[in-house]
């Protein structure tokens, strides 16, 4: 495999599709109008978020294909690989790119809420997939920051790019939330895996030798992102998967203070506790009585 070319400005990526840089921080381009690209695999400096039209190569984001269709749109951040692996063979770009260098968003809201929009966290198989209308709307939003781009730069033009850019990505977690609705069946399925995991987990001596689980342990269970998983729990369920997570920690604490045969502590380790002060606390934070009395009022 060839080494990862690292994409660090604007002006590189717009070079290698043979279009013109308005804009040295942000742009959107056309990929129709795009010169063929030779594949690869970079490491990015830059938000990218591509609107696939076609099905032209099979691109890959870390070591997962991506799942997408005509009409997906595909997040990476700053940090991320993603690439081709063919990469002797040379593709024609389709669809729309908007790329944008954090520098752009830097000092601004959207600089300080950007680490809020997770879907930019997902992974390969979690892109966000369009309906027609959707994709209007996204292009609608392309349409409006390229205008910008080919106005005059006045005192109005950072403020009003990233503004779209903004609004752009506020449809996005509109839409993400329809295609979790759209794929209730599949979410539930991962909401009952997610509840096997989990018994399975503190069923089997994980927990001695792991200790506590975290949301991460199970969504890599689940073949998912954290984000993703969090994002899909929350939505389907109204709790986080964290506190779903406390949640069967607590019921089978519950369980297992009852056996009077073993001390709090000897308890307390068994189910992943590296200090059994730690279990106390929570416990009593979510039970109302320590482990003890709980124990005493019940036998």
């Amino acid at each position: 495999m060839s080494e990862i070319v690292r994409l660090e400005s604007v002006s590189q990526f717009n070079n290698q599709r043979g279009q013109k840089t308005l804009h040295p921080l942000v742009s959107v381009l056309d990929q129709s109008k795009s010169s063929p690209i030779q594949g690869a695999r970079f490491v990015s400096e830059l938000y990218i978020i591509f609107l696939k039209e076609l099905k032209c190569a099979e691109m890959k984001y870390g070591r997962n294909h991506y799942d997408y269709q005509d009409g997906t749109l595909l997040f990476i951040a700053p940090g991320q690989v993603f690439g081709f692996d063919e990469e002797e063979k040379t593709f024609q770009p389709t669809g729309w790119a908007l790329t944008f260098h954090p520098d752009l968003i830097r000092g601004t809201s959207l600089g300080r809420s950007i680490k809020d929009y997770g879907f930019f966290s997902y992974d390969a198989n979690e892109a966000l997939h369009l309906s027609d209308r959707e994709r209007e709307t996204i292009l609608d939003s392309f349409s409006k920051i390229r205008y910008e781009l080919e106005h005059a730069i006045d005192k109005h033009s950072k403020i009003l790019i990233i503004s779209n850019i903004e609004l752009f990505l506020n449809y996005c977690v509109r839409f993400y939330d329809r295609q979790f609705i759209t794929r209730d069946n599949l979410h539930k399925d991962v909401l009952a895996r997610f509840e096997r995991a989990m018994d399975d987990f503190f069923k089997s001596d994980n927990p001695q030798i792991l200790g506590l689980p975290s949301v991460k342990f199970f969504a890599e269970q689940l073949n998912l992102s954290a984000n993703y998983f969090g994002d899909l729990v929350k939505k389907e369920t109204g709790k986080s998967a964290q506190e779903h997570l406390q949640e069967k920690l607590i019921t089978i604490a519950k369980e297992r203070v009852l056996d009077s045969s073993k001390s709090i502590s000897e308890i307390a380790y068994e189910i992943g506790f590296k200090y059994p002060s730690h279990f106390t606390r929570l416990f009593k934070k979510q039970v109302g009585q320590s482990p003890l009395d709980y124990r005493l009022s019940n036998n």
